[in-house]
């Protein structure tokens, strides 16, 4: 009896804990319908965000309700963007534990985000009757032009640093060449293109016919510029007459045009075509800070472009000390430190003189005055501040930028001050962002460097040394501009830059840059999507960064792998470059998103055979440079072993550089070099200690690659010859870089055949014969170095070849 009552009761507890179960299922599986449901609706609700976003934009003069307004919003589409990657992750988990505890946290992140949305709506209702929304979007489109909001001439000093330029565009306006010319003046906001253009047309107007000064960015439509030359010559014309009636003014006149301030190309065109041009040495000059522009209209030899260049350190100092000490316009004794100080920051621009300059004539010349400005600059340079004539300026070239190209100019807010950003990982950085764009027939690199090109066209960017395919290796920014950038940034919560004893940081920032000794986070930042450390000591990473995409800390002290960092599954590129890590864990595998892995200059030498499986990796940098004094050593590079199944990485761009030597120890030793021919989407390739046997291989591999830039290829050493002669087919048609390192014995005739080949470095070769034959046809090269690469004891070079 009791065993019966006993597995009675055993029987009951079970049924009810079945039906507990059952309920609880039930209640899970509606929440994950639920999940889902919420998840397509904050899709949609994201491109609507993402629209309004754009429109707002567009809104060149907002005021206060509408800022904060466009603000909140923008919050919320960060938070929607959060949760959306959240629910990626809740998807890649693999235990039913995990996925129970994220299922609830994203619920509840759900709830909260149609709150706040619903909140933000009340709130624009509520002061609706104070300041309209709508229709706010429809009154302003991209066709309302930045106007010049900083005076346009400095009339109380002499024009100090543009004696030269002057001399030269005089000449020019003044020489017989029996044709219309054009000459546009380019440069960045406050280099003084319109005070150098001004004080040309004053000297020179009285010596045409006719001469007008049209301020460009008051044209808000093509037909503008007409209507405005047309009321400047005083010409009664019918209604759509304008082309006519002005070029009939114009006919056999001499005649000059000041287009200042252009920012349209469609209203120069427009103007061009109504411009007669009939011998009379007529002259056109426009001044933008659009490069880009002025490069498109150059289609002759009648068009010119003078680049204005920032002042001189001597000429900066020389207008600066006018303008800050007026009464004898030297430097008191003293003060000749912290004015340094000051003109470093602004950099040669001369609005950014003047008006520091200005400021600090109204104060008393002391120490602490320029010191307190100096310190101060940031703040005052606010739209609230003394200086913020000079933000106005900047931030106009700032606001004319495309939508997709604003994010992209912001990034440079993380950066330290005169610090170069290499091309090729701001670039990378821009990609792991999501602001790239992808174009049909272009991979996302070729659209991300067009970005930067017209960046840099737009005179935002400035490009340091230049590449021989005419890209910049890096690029910075002014001082002036940065600053500018980083108030910009701040108020969007695109960046926090801890330079200091920060200690509340904005809990929404959506990236971190660390340049401060010694970082340890103390807060909790769990929606910080990028960390980036520059020059620091020790840091150590939290686990609460679950969203972050990019983590960039290289030149760090670290000597270990973070092994948090592979709980970031949503990391899409990570660079430890320039640190002491020696290896990498098996669990990297889990960043099954990650594009780009850069161990540059790390004493990682292998990579875990679970790396085939970043099926997304782009580009995979894993090697180190031995550095010495006087010749560097045959072995410099030291490349890294790499996984047998590495050739399954489809995507791979970029793969520099792999032991060949390590594998032919193995049984698959031919395996990786063969299996190359799949990476087809390859840019860049690296192979270094290529065994004699293995070189036929590779050739076979490399004729598959189509898409090859850059090839590498260095000998197991010095007495290990280099077999490339097997590539007579296919050689890589759009190869332009070609290293090759290790004995030759003969020169191989396919490279005759490398059109596009820019740059060739032969070392140790020790070639008999001459290859000066076989390389001087080449249409596109403009370096060849050759060390020990060459036995005999002359080059001869024929005139007329190396073209």
């Amino acid at each position: 009896m009791g065993t019966e009552i006993g597995g009675g009761a055993a029987g009951g507890v079970v049924s009810h804990l079945l039906v507990i179960f059952d309920a609880f299922a039930r209640r899970e599986w509606n929440l994950k319908e639920n999940m889902n449901r919420a998840r397509q609706d904050l899709e949609i609700e994201q491109r609507s965000i993402e629209a309004l976003l754009r429109d707002a934009d567009s809104n060149n003069d907002p005021d206060h309700q509408f800022t904060v307004w466009i603000q909140n919003v923008r919050n919320q589409a960060f938070a929607i963007k959060d949760v959306l990657d959240l629910f990626r992750i809740y998807q890649d988990q693999e235990t039913v534990w995990r996925r129970f505890k994220m299922s609830h946290s994203i619920d509840n992140l759900m709830k909260d985000i149609k709150g706040s949305l619903q909140r933000i709506k009340e709130a624009k209702d509520r002061y609706h009757h104070t300041m309209p929304f709508t229709g706010i979007l429809a009154a302003s489109s991209k066709t309302d032009l930045p106007m010049r909001e900083a005076p346009l001439f400095d009339g109380n000093i002499e024009a100090v640093g543009i004696e030269e330029p002057t001399k030269k565009l005089i000449s020019w306006a003044m020489e017989p060449k029996q044709r219309l010319e054009v000459m546009f003046m380019v440069g960045m906001a406050g280099l003084g293109k319109t005070t150098l253009v001004h004080t040309v047309y004053q000297r020179v107007k009285k010596r045409f016919d006719r001469h007008v000064w049209i301020t460009a960015s008051k044209c808000k439509t093509k037909l503008d510029i007409l209507t405005l030359l047309v009321e400047e010559f005083r010409c009664p014309v019918p209604q759509r007459a304008d082309l006519v009636a002005l070029a009939h003014k114009l006919l056999k006149k001499r005649y000059v045009i000041v287009l200042d301030d252009l920012w349209v190309k469609e209203v120069w065109e427009s103007l061009r075509l109504a411009l007669p041009d009939d011998g009379n040495n007529s002259r056109i000059i426009i001044t933008t800070r659009r490069g880009d522009i002025a490069d498109s209209c150059k289609d002759g030899d009648s068009i010119d472009i003078h680049k204005l260049q920032p002042l001189s350190p001597e000429k900066a100092a020389q207008l600066f000390y006018q303008k800050a000490f007026s009464r004898n316009g030297k430097c008191p004794s003293g003060l000749e430190e912290v004015s340094e100080s000051i003109l470093q920051n602004c950099d040669g621009l001369p609005l950014g003189i003047i008006e520091i300059g200005r400021l600090l004539s109204n104060k008393s010349p002391t120490k602490n005055e320029l010191k307190t400005l100096h310190d101060s600059l940031e703040s005052e340079l606010r739209s609230t501040g003394k200086l913020s004539n000079v933000m106005k300026v900047l931030s106009a070239s700032h606001k004319d930028l495309p939508y997709h190209l604003k994010d992209c100019f912001l990034y440079m807010s993380i950066f330290p001050e005169n610090n170069p950003v290499k091309r090729r990982r701001l670039v990378r950085l821009w990609i792991a962002e999501g602001f790239v764009i992808q174009k049909r027939g272009k991979t996302l690199e070729e659209v991300g460097e067009e970005y930067l090109v017209e960046l840099i066209d737009r005179n935002l960017l400035k490009a340091n040394e230049l590449d021989f395919n005419g890209l910049p290796r890096s690029v910075g920014v002014h001082s002036l501009m940065l600053k500018m950038i980083l108030s910009i940034a701040h108020e969007e919560n695109f960046c926090t830059v801890c330079t200091g004893e920060e200690r509340n940081l904005a809990q929404s920032t959506q990236r971190l840059s660390i340049q401060k000794q010694d970082f340890e986070l103390s807060q909790d930042l769990p929606w910080v999507r990028s960390f980036f450390g520059f020059g620091i000591g020790e840091l150590k990473i939290d686990s609460n960064f679950k969203l972050l995409k990019v983590l960039d800390i290289q030149g760090t002290t670290m000597e270990e792998f973070p092994n948090v960092i592979t709980d970031l599954l949503l990391l899409r590129y990570l660079s430890l470059r320039n640190t002491n890590i020696r290896s990498i864990p098996r669990s990297l595998s889990d960043l099954r998103h990650l594009e780009t892995l850069d161990l540059k200059q790390t004493l990682v030498t292998k990579v875990p055979k679970a790396v085939p499986q970043l099926e997304k990796l782009r580009h995979l940098l894993v090697y180190r440079y031995n550095y010495m004094e006087g010749v560097p050593p045959f072995d410099i590079v030291q490349g890294f072993k790499a996984p047998k199944k590495i050739t399954v990485l489809k995507n791979l761009q970029t793969l520099s550089f792999v032991k060949a030597s390590v594998q032919r120890r193995m049984s698959w030793h031919l395996k990786i070099i063969q299996g190359l021919e799949n990476l087809t989407q390859l840019r860049k390739l690296g192979v270094v200690e290529l065994a004699k046997e293995d070189g036929a291989s590779l050739c076979h591999s490399i004729g598959k690659m189509p898409n090859l830039h850059s090839l590498s290829v260095t000998s197991l050493s010095m007495d290990v010859p280099l077999e490339l002669d097997a590539m007579t087919k296919n050689p890589p048609a759009l190869l332009q870089r070609l290293y090759l390192k290790g004995p030759l014995q003969q020169f191989p005739k396919w490279i005759s055949f490398l059109l596009d080949l820019v740059r060739i470095r032969l070392k140790w070769s020790s070639l008999t014969e001459n290859p000066i034959p076989a390389l001087q046809n080449l249409p596109h090269l403009v370096e060849l170095q050759l060390l020990h690469a060459y036995t005999g004891t002359e080059l001869q070079f024929k005139s007329g070849k190396f073209p």
